[in-house]
């Protein structure tokens, strides 16, 4: 295992689940912390309550990383000791709704494309530059078993995750001259807010995606992250999947 101590870590979407979770792990690994959300508040609560815990240097700020403007004004505005950036962990994103296609609102689908594809896209572009020009750099995209198999009632979140493999598999080809490592960490059934957010604050139907077994948590995920980002040099762990112990497929579980 390679120490991160020192290494400054851009964490997307951190206030809560996955990202927050992200944010923790590699605060206990010596790292400095880039974290944003949409949710300001918030997100300096969760840097106050690392930089306490942990001694970690955190910069923190709100940011919607659909407004490709503002994501490229906020990387630019980046204080100087936090612009070289390590590590870049795309973890915003969300699903919405669970409906058959012809049922499904469209607005749905504009609030995950624009987040879940575009937004990586524009992060991604945004630090890039400054990674090819030092030539060193790991990007770890947060994706999904959505992105490996597609199911009933998800096509549009299945299609944004399968693009966010297809970006980090061409990506990796890209830079492959460049000293830049590409991943990607591709959960099955977590419990965070997401099912929350996929059924707008409905938190019946949100405990039921996780009934009868036991999910992963937002800390078996950074785990995963953070061992892709501490391996020597020479190793690039491309891609990561990860399953409840009870759930064999995106669609196949066993359900006590």
């Amino acid at each position: 295992m390679v120490s991160l101590k020192d290494k400054i870590v851009f964490i997307t979407g951190a206030t809560s689940g996955i990202g927050k979770s992200c944010a923790v792990t590699f605060a206990k690994g010596g790292a400095n912390l880039i974290i944003s959300s949409r949710r300001g508040e918030m997100i300096a609560r969760v840097a106050e309550s690392i930089r306490k815990e942990f001694g970690a240097k955190v910069y923190s700020f709100e940011l919607d990383v659909r407004d490709r403007r503002k994501v490229l004004k906020t990387v630019e505005a980046l204080p100087a000791e936090f612009r070289k950036i390590d590590i870049l962990i795309n973890n915003a994103g969300l699903a919405r709704g669970l409906n058959k296609f012809y049922e499904d609102d469209p607005d749905n689908w504009e609030e995950m494309i624009d987040t879940n594809v575009k937004g990586l896209l524009y992060v991604t572009h945004a630090i890039l530059p400054g990674m090819i020009e030092r030539n060193s750099g790991h990007i770890i995209n947060i994706g999904s078993i959505a992105g490996h198999e597609a199911y009933p009632k998800g096509s549009v979140y299945c299609a944004t995750k399968h693009a966010v493999d297809a970006i980090t598999r061409s990506l990796r080809m890209d830079i492959i001259d460049k000293n830049i490592l590409v991943s990607t960490i591709d959960p099955g059934l977590v419990e965070t807010n997401f099912s929350n957010i996929r059924f707008h604050g409905d938190t019946e139907k949100a405990k039921n995606v996780y009934k009868g077994l036991t999910p992963l948590t937002g800390d078996d995920i950074a785990d995963a992250v953070y061992y892709c980002a501490s391996r020597p040099p020479h190793v690039n762990i491309a891609e990561i999947t990860l399953l409840a112990a009870r759930q064999a497929s995106a669609t196949v579980t066993y359900r006590e």
